[in-house]
């Protein structure tokens, strides 16, 4: 078994993000479209530049997305958002403006979310009473020697 890390999880949400981005959107029964799909002639076809589709996401990236989306639930809600809406790639100043942080209490919220995740995901559970600061540094240090 291997010892996860800060930047494992890190990708791991962030590919979690891309898969849900990716997913077909939820549409309400009953409304659907009756007009037939446009098709295309040459002629219309001479001069466009062909639409590119990234694939589908396979069930094991699906699968490996809605874990990744578990571990949210280790964090407290305020800092599981703000994990979520870095990995969904949102800017570093539209989350301060929305949870009412500085660039570096925002920041430093997200690093100790990652490090509780971090610490979780190797068994073990993060020291209640010490300083976020520790725990992010536990998880950055220790975990890489086992």
């Amino acid at each position: 078994m291997t010892s996860w890390t800060i930047a494992r999880v890190q990708d791991r949400l962030e590919l979690a993000a891309d898969v849900m981005r990716q997913m077909p959107g939820v549409k309400p029964q009953g409304h659907f479209n009756a007009w037939p799909d446009y098709q295309y002639s040459f002629a219309d076809q001479v001069g466009q530049e062909p639409k590119m589709r990234k694939p589908r996401p396979s069930p094991r990236m699906i699968t490996e997305a809605d874990e990744a989306m578990l571990w949210l639930r280790w964090l407290e809600v305020d800092d599981a958002k703000l994990a979520w809406a870095r990995a969904n790639g949102k800017a570093w100043k539209p989350i301060c403006w929305e949870f009412g942080l500085s660039r570096t209490a925002a920041t430093r919220r997200w690093q100790f979310g990652l490090a509780v995740i971090v610490w979780r995901l190797n068994g073990r559970v993060p020291p209640i009473r010490r300083s976020m600061d520790f725990v992010i540094k536990r998880a950055r240090t220790d975990l890489r020697i086992r």
